[in-house]
């Protein structure tokens, strides 16, 4: 795999998702997973909470390392199973890896 041909992908999402997120990865050939947990910072309120809207403030960030040519794949996928196309629900970006050293 040339370096060039390689995306770091970062996934963040609720936390509950953390095991779903990495074997769906996994299953469009993303490799290498980390993961570290944080916390959101968007306050819910007690309006919002009576209709049971309650905010997620437990979220999950999911890094990997995945071929470019499995990108549309891979954002297809947070789309269609978590619904990342929906406000609220997660966000996923790529970094470009210029240089990895061996």
């Amino acid at each position: 795999m040339l370096n060039d041909d390689i995306s770091f992908l970062v996934v963040i999402g609720e936390r509950k998702l953390k095991e779903s997120f990495i074997v769906s990865l996994a299953e469009v050939g993303a490799t290498v997973f980390n993961v570290v947990y944080g916390r959101g910072f968007v306050k819910s309120n007690d309006f919002l909470a009576a209709f049971g809207i309650v905010h997620e403030n437990n979220k999950v960030v999911v890094t990997c390392l995945i071929k470019k040519s499995a990108l549309d794949d891979a954002f297809a996928m947070l789309n269609n199973r978590f619904n990342f196309d929906k406000p609220n629900t997660g966000i996923a970006f790529t970094i470009h890896v210029d240089s990895l050293k061996y």
